[in-house]
């Protein structure tokens, strides 16, 4: 007897995948980043550099989800139990500039939690974590009818995940060398997360948590963004 689910050739055809690719795909090309400093590093080195990481930080990633697995013995077999939930450390990249803007701020960050020369520096978690974003951004169609769209016209946010409780625990050294021709300086940073939360394109928590709206973003576009924190 036949598979009834089986699925049949004429419904499988590129026609048919393309009505299920809607938009085209989500590219990893388009995100962007929004950094968040202590207030205590001053808006010289925090603001501008929260600013500037909008553009240079090349690559970050959309968060894995982990649960643990708690195996039960039993009878020469493993029962297998959910357990706790992990959260693994972000890692991003950053293009460098002249100004170390950005490796400054992290640099300071982490001498407050820890100072060089004497191991001293801030315990309370609040005064020292942050909270973090990434935007994964869609692309705004180009053409309506034959008129093209205006310049202005906003990208939209795909969805944007919020890292809570996010301190620096290690920045990439930067190898200097005389081989090194036509190429920009770049370095990493690790940032260890307390938990995160998802928002949709209209800046809905997926998953009904307590922090039920993501900051900077009611935000269904990169231009609602901006707009918001400017305010």
């Amino acid at each position: 007897m036949a598979n009834p689910n089986t699925p049949k050739l004429e419904t499988r055809t590129l026609d048919d995948f393309k009505s299920k690719l809607v938009g085209g795909g989500a590219r990893p090309n388009l995100f962007e980043v929004e950094l968040n400093f202590p207030g205590a590093l001053g808006e010289n080195s925090s603001g501008g550099a929260k600013e500037l990481a909008k553009f240079l930080v090349k690559a970050a990633n959309l968060p894995a989800s982990n649960i643990n697995v708690i195996d039960v013995p039993f009878r020469g077999r493993n029962l297998k139990i959910a357990g706790d939930r992990t959260f693994d450390v972000w890692t991003i990249t950053i293009i460098n500039d002249t100004d170390f803007k950005i490796r400054d701020a992290f640099e300071r960050w982490m001498n407050a939690i820890n100072k060089h020369d004497n191991a001293t520096g801030e315990v309370t978690p609040s005064e020292y974590q942050q909270d973090m974003f990434v935007n994964q951004i869609g692309r705004a169609q180009e053409v309506e009818g034959f008129k093209l769209k205006p310049a202005d016209a906003p990208l939209p946010v795909l969805r944007k995940y919020k890292f809570h409780g996010v301190f620096p625990t290690n920045i990439s050294a930067i190898e200097l060398s005389y081989d090194q021709t036509d190429s920009i300086e770049e370095f990493t940073v690790d940032l260890q997360v307390q938990w995160w939360d998802v928002f949709n394109g209209k800046g809905q928590n997926v998953f009904g948590t307590k922090d039920n709206k993501s900051e900077g973003s009611g935000a269904s576009s990169l231009s609602d963004l901006v707009s918001s924190q400017s305010e």
